[in-house]
Formats: C-alpha cells, structure tokens, sequence
C-alpha cells in the first residue's frame, strides 16, 4: 500500500478514502429518501433515519482525514496540464465538495441537537451540540436541506467532471483516482 502520492498517481489511503466516501454519501442520500416509503413513526423510517444519522457522521469524521491527506503531499500531476480556468474551476468544486462533507453533517448534528435528539453513531450517542432550540431547528433543518440539494448538483458535476477529462480531454485526471494496476 502506497502511503504518498507519486507524480502521476494519488496513494492508495487517499483513493479508498475518495471512493469510500463515495459509498457513504450515497448511502446517506439514499436512506434519507427511502425513509419516504414508510409511515412516520413506523420502525422501518426510523431505522432508515438512524443510519442517515450514523452515515452522515461518519463522513464528517472521514473529511478531517481526507483533509489531512490532501495537505501532507502535493497532489499528481495532470497530464496534459489543464488550462487556467479548468484548473481555477477544479479549486472552487474540490473546495465546494469539502464544504459540503463538513458542514451537511454538521448542520444535521446541530438539527438534532436542536430538537433535544441524541445523534446515534454505531452505538454510540454522539452528545448535543446545542440545547434544544425551537427557534434555530427550522434554520438548521432548511440548511441541511438545502446542503443536501446542492450535494446532488456538485456530485453530479464532479463525476461528470471526471468523466469529461477522461474521454473528451483525455488526459489523466480520473486514472490519478482510481485503484494502479502493480
């Protein structure tokens, strides 16, 4: 396992926690939608909403060291190099994205704090960050919403993103994010 980026490649720890990540954000936006299916209160709903909880938090957590990765190396080089504003525009989205893991989590941690509910985490209680609030649960809750909406445009702008480097630009922007091939 590759611990540091080389020139065309990120290291291995970087990749799964990228792709992991990945995986938690679906799953969180998916819980989250399924729970429609199912009547208020109802055990099924309720479980759906424990692990969007549990999800959410865990990428909150995996963020700081997605974080801390990205600024111990620099990162692998992009061949051919792209222009100027495809790399300014690169910057803004990663920034974006990074903003969007930090603070939806947090904006549903505040939310349940806010209504004097427990955040589970694997079964663990993460405690409140605030006292209840009547005032502040429909700001937290109309921000976690509207984090959550803007997550599906930036997501779905970083795959095509990604995918546009690959095919149209041909360069390695994605290869630099998927598993080497030893």
């Amino acid at each position: 396992m590759r611990w540091i980026n080389s020139t065309d490649h990120y290291n291995s720890l970087s990749i799964t926690l990228h792709w992991l990540m990945l995986v938690l954000i679906v799953a969180a936006y998916s819980t989250i939608e399924l729970r429609e299916l199912f009547s208020k209160g109802s055990d099924p709903r309720d479980t759906l909403k424990s692990f969007h909880f549990m999800l959410g938090m865990s990428v909150f957590f995996l963020v700081w060291l997605r974080l801390a990765f990205r600024f111990m190396g620099t990162a692998p080089a992009i061949t051919p190099e792209p222009n100027k504003h495809q790399q300014k525009a690169a910057e803004f989205m990663h920034i974006a994205l990074y903003a969007l893991m930090i603070v939806t989590p947090l904006l549903g941690w505040l939310l349940l704090s806010s209504v004097g509910k427990p955040v589970p985490f694997f079964g663990l209680e993460i405690p409140s960050l605030i006292g209840e609030s009547k005032t502040l649960k429909p700001i937290f809750k109309e921000l976690h919403e509207l984090m959550g909406t803007a997550g599906y445009f930036l997501i779905g702008l970083h795959a095509a993103a990604g995918l546009f480097h690959h095919y149209v630009q041909r360069d390695n922007t994605m290869l630099r994010m998927l598993p080497k091939k030893d």
